[in-house]
């Protein structure tokens, strides 16, 4: 599930739900209000479901994008925080990335944890990583735009193995290191 309110990040959101399809995942866009979601720079985005239509169980992970004012907008959600609780809760996997790790932190997701969020914010976690990518159990951070690849290979890679991370890695011409 991947949680789109106004003003997301488009390369973090669509890079994510590229990366994933090409695995094979199922993918659902899910408008925190609304079925259609305006990105930071204005794309339209018809979401495959509305919140208010999710049932949490049917989903094995959270994908978070940033892009500000997007992920402010993802923590005013009150039933998404507590979908990110419980998913905490049942270890599934959540991911987050730019400010939407800053969401994470907020709810107290990730005291105790590594994490990296976009540069600037690192005072906001407990435990900061200068990284593209950081994985702590189940929950993923990354940092932004630029390191939108290496962060949806990396959610390949815990849902579906190493092999298929490397696979789509070199079919997609993923040039740096995981």
């Amino acid at each position: 599930m991947i949680p789109l309110a106004e003003g997301f990040e488009e390369i973090e959101a669509f890079t994510v739900i590229d990366v994933l399809r090409r695995a094979n995942i199922q993918v659902d866009t899910v408008g925190i209000i609304g079925s259609v979601i305006a990105s930071k720079h204005g794309v339209r985005v018809i979401v495959d479901k509305r919140l208010a239509q999710v049932m949490p169980n049917e989903y094995d992970a959270i994908v978070l994008p940033g892009g500000n004012p997007g992920y402010i907008n993802l923590g005013k959600s009150l039933q998404l925080m507590e979908m990110l609780k419980s998913f905490n809760t049942q270890n599934k996997l959540i991911g987050a990335i730019c400010g939407a790790p800053l969401i994470l932190a907020k709810q107290g997701l990730l005291d105790n944890k590594k994490a990296t969020v976009y540069p600037g914010n690192e005072k906001e976690l407990a435990y900061p990583r200068d990284r593209d990518v950081v994985v702590d159990g189940n929950i993923i951070t990354s940092q932004g735009p630029g390191t939108a690849m290496h962060f949806a290979l990396k959610i390949v890679e815990k849902l579906k193995g190493s092999n298929e991370a490397l696979r789509l890695k070199s079919e997609l011409v993923v040039k740096n290191e995981l």
